[in-house]
């Protein structure tokens, strides 16, 4: 089977699965060029309230294929930027599933996630050096931003692999479980998420990210578009809130929403 990307919604959850086993799923350029349309594709799905990127097998993502890297290095590094950058922009909640293996571009595509939940047995790594390769600017200040300035030196500078355990301590990962476990918890905390308002997921991955000129934005969504109301009610109601809001360019209405 060739190398590609894999998906599949359910109860409103996308996963999206790196399907390349020959090569521990190591991503070759089509790979990386298929990553901004099905993306795109996904954020305009009014179906989809969450994205969820794993690896076939039992590895996440090998990095790229050395075989790209070999015929135009340049081309190569502009891809994966390209992809990684798809998945930083995201509108909706994205989420790390890494078992084994998650190294080089893999990495890349880890750090561009909003969280990332590992099996016990995970190994991490960033091997720009081992590769003579210069690791892109925007890679680089999304890792220090995870894991701060110093680890970021030492998986830089020295390309080693890290256990999940340490991955965890230095805030590469979010939660590490058992052996067996990584799916079960994956769906339960997705359909927590699929839950919960979009509405407050977008004004936050906004402003997470260091959007500082969209507060008025963000309330003229709030009060145009239900969700608040509806789970104030939901609350004095005791019962489980149903909120309507929806990313613009979905395809839904957002209950006359506008911005």
């Amino acid at each position: 089977m060739e190398p590609q990307l894999r998906q599949a919604v359910t109860h409103g959850v996308a996963t999206v699965v790196i399907d390349h086993p020959a090569k521990r799923n190591a991503m070759t350029a089509s790979m990386w060029r298929q990553v901004p349309p099905l993306l795109a594709g996904l954020a305009a799905d009014p179906a989809v309230r969450a994205v969820v990127l794993t690896g076939e097998g039992g590895t996440f993502c090998a990095g790229a294929d050395i075989s790209s890297l070999r015929e135009s290095p340049g081309e190569a590094q502009e891809l994966a930027v390209r992809a990684e950058e798809a998945l930083a922009v995201f509108p909706k909640p994205t989420l790390a599933a890494v078992r084994g293996y998650c190294v080089g571009g893999g990495s890349q595509l880890a750090a561009a996630c909003d969280l990332r939940f590992a099996d016990e047995g995970a190994l991490f790594g960033i091997t720009p050096a081992k590769l003579g390769i210069v690791y892109p600017s925007s890679s680089t200040r999304r890792l220090v931003s995870l894991v701060g300035p110093a680890s970021a030196k030492y998986l830089l500078f020295s390309g080693e692999l890290i256990d999940a355990g340490r991955a965890l301590r230095t805030g590469l990962v979010d939660e590490v479980l058992p052996a067996g476990e990584l799916d079960k918890r994956v769906a339960e905390f997705t359909a927590v998420l699929a839950a919960r308002s979009q509405l407050t997921q977008a004004a936050a991955k906004e402003f997470a990210a260091g959007r500082l000129d969209r507060d008025a934005h963000w309330g003229e969504q709030a009060q145009a578009g239900g969700d608040t109301a509806e789970g104030v009610a939901a609350f004095l109601e005791r019962r489980e809130p149903r909120f309507t809001w929806t990313p613009p360019g979905d395809g839904a209405p957002q209950n006359g929403a506008t911005g």
